[in-house]
């Protein structure tokens, strides 16, 4: 009986390893892998590898290869363009000014972007599933044009982008000064993920060289990515109780997604969200009164070619202030709603949007005196032959000394122009310069603020510039993840097309301690180092018990190769037999199929 019982459990034993080394078929799985990788739906029986065979063919290798190329290139132009958001507008009105109508065009680029990404992604995820399977590769023609065409769009678009678009390569690096913990987690998952294919393809082939390129290209990406944290930077990697307060928000045009820019509802608005500054660009009329507009023309924030259908390629300084009072300065923000924020005003909003009208710079001055708010604007000098070109400064002076409330020292004065002039005869108004001069020379011109582009942002210009007693403001922040790196890196304030959103952080985002990193990528290191082992080492396990189970030689070498259906009928009978043996002991023998 104890001889019976032994050796009903030796069987349940070879059982169960017999479990562990087989090579599961899900053959409805592996059926519709194919079918949708290959349009195989009846053939993923003829398509499975044999140890020391390779996963395809020279035509598939190569198909597979531009897939991981696709892959990566969709990826980088999706992460690209997700990060540029902070400059869609940007982007769709230097569209309308190249071709004169208005489209969302950077949406459309996101979505396109977006969906390419995501067939390329399924395709990457039906390979890799399909080699898990141990099936061989045979991509259909037509997703080998869909590849070609996703990777002739993700090349296509990066390069006129670069090169129209150089200064958001700039965006693209400070974006890595957030997200690189995170990408490097996520990187080090995907690498682990892919350990299973590769360890099972890996101990099945008869090719050193292939076995050793393999290898050597997976262990390479491996380890650097393992080490990537040792040389990795983040300002919002800081220890608790070093961060500083939060910058100061300044309206860009006032609040430009929840108004008309340049308008009094959009400095309403922006004063409303808790800006503590208001930034406009400053024009004078033909005869003599500045007024808020930023482009060159009335064209894309009036109605310009309606009430003057012949002049709207007329520089706006070239018009009199009673034709500008004239304009609908509202309606076309209803119509275009660049931001796609214009629905969500409610009714009266709309209405008072849609009757906005081009704003002086003397109602723009007292609407700050009134909230005691900071103002800082550019201001363009008139074209030739304007009876104000040499005097526009002048005069611009006198509207705020004279026809203004304002005090002195809520002025950030911009204007690089006659800045001698304007600081002896106005000494509070605080100097601010638009340019990266030497520290010196901005000491020199007594310079207290420096306004630039976001992209010259870095921790180590923050603490020169506050060493001498100079802030820095940066342009034109409106995302969280950007503004979270202003925030981390020590900038005083920030100019920006969303105030109602940037006042309600309360924190930075990504904000993290040393130790909280450390502890991070420690441990995402280890758990995949270990995972990674033990999948290496169950695959060699597998092939090594497959070839010595049951004591039928499969060897690599001439490529033989039981099938282990067979084993298995052969185990299973075995173990099942031993029980029925005392009864019926003339049945005991196992049958071979």
């Amino acid at each position: 009986m104890a001889s019976t019982l032994s050796q009903q459990q030796f069987g349940q034993l070879r059982g169960l390893r017999a479990k562990l080394l087989r090579r599961y078929e899900h053959q409805p799985l592996v059926s519709c892998l194919s079918g949708l990788y290959g349009c195989q739906w009846r053939r993923y029986e003829k398509g499975s590898t044999q140890p020391g065979d390779c996963c395809c063919n020279k035509v598939e290798a190569v198909s597979f290869a531009l897939l991981v190329v696709a892959f990566c290139l969709t990826l980088v132009f999706l992460y690209f363009w997700g990060q540029a958001k902070n400059d869609y507008n940007d982007f769709d009105w230097f569209n309308f000014g190249k071709l004169g109508f208005w489209f969302p065009w950077s949406v459309v680029l996101l979505v396109i972007a977006a969906g390419f990404f995501t067939y390329i992604t399924i395709l990457m995820l039906l390979a890799v599933c399909l080699l898990s399977e141990g099936q061989k590769l045979y991509l259909h023609w037509s997703h080998k044009i869909g590849i070609l065409v996703s990777l002739t769009f993700s090349i296509v678009a990066t390069a006129l982008l670069f090169q129209l678009w150089r200064e958001e390569l700039r965006t693209l690096l400070l974006s890595f000064q957030i997200t690189a913990p995170y990408l490097h987690v996520g990187g080090v998952l995907l690498v682990t993920v892919l350990a299973w294919p590769i360890a099972l393809h890996f101990f099945r082939m008869n090719s050193r060289v292939r076995r050793g390129l393999i290898m050597g290209v997976y262990l390479s990406i491996l380890s650097a990515l393992y080490l990537v944290p040792l040389g990795l930077y983040s300002p919002c990697i800081k220890e608790d109780g070093t961060l500083g307060p939060a910058p100061a928000l300044i309206g860009h045009r006032g609040a430009p997604m929840l108004a008309p820019e340049n308008t009094l509802m959009s400095f309403e608005k922006a004063v409303e969200a808790g800006s503590e500054g208001l930034e406009t660009d400053v024009t004078i009329s033909v005869d003599g009164v500045p007024f808020l507009m930023h482009d060159h023309t009335l064209q894309r924030t009036t109605n310009v070619h309606q009430v003057f259908p012949n002049r709207t390629d007329t520089p706006a300084a070239m018009f009199t202030w009673t034709q500008l009072e004239s304009l609908n300065a509202g309606a076309w923000f209803l119509s275009h709603n660049p931001f796609g924020t214009a629905g969500f005003l409610g009714t009266e909003e709309r209405l008072q949007a849609g009757k906005q009208c081009v704003c002086s710079l003397q109602a723009f001055l007292q609407l700050a005196a009134q909230r005691d708010k900071l103002v800082i604007f550019d201001l363009y000098r008139p074209p030739s032959g304007h009876p104000y070109r040499d005097s526009w400064i002048q005069r611009t002076l006198d509207v705020i000394e004279k026809e203004s409330s304002i005090h002195s020292s809520q002025v950030l004065w911009l204007p690089s122009d006659r800045r001698a002039f304007v600081e002896s005869n106005h000494p509070e108004f605080q100097q601010t310069s638009g340019s990266r001069l030497p520290l010196e020379e901005l000491q020199s011109d007594h310079i207290v603020k420096l306004n630039l582009h976001y992209s010259s942002m870095s921790a180590e210009l923050t603490r020169e510039c506050a060493a001498v007693n100079i802030t820095t403001n940066l342009y034109v922040i409106s995302q969280p993840w950007l503004f979270s790196l202003a925030w981390c890196t020590g900038v005083h304030s920030v100019t920006t097309d969303a105030p109602q959103l940037l006042s309600t952080m309360r924190s930075p985002l990504f904000l993290m301690s040393p130790d909280e990193y450390n502890l991070m990528w420690i441990l995402t290191d280890l758990m995949s180092l270990v995972l990674i082992t033990i999948i290496f080492i169950f695959h060699w396990w597998r092939e090594r018990g497959l070839a010595f189970c049951s004591g039928s030689k499969i060897t690599l070498d001439n490529g033989t190769y039981s099938k282990f259906k067979t084993e298995m009928s052969d185990i299973w009978s075995v173990s099942s037999g031993y029980s029925q043996a005392e009864k019926m002991p003339n049945l005991a023998t196992v049958t071979e199929h």
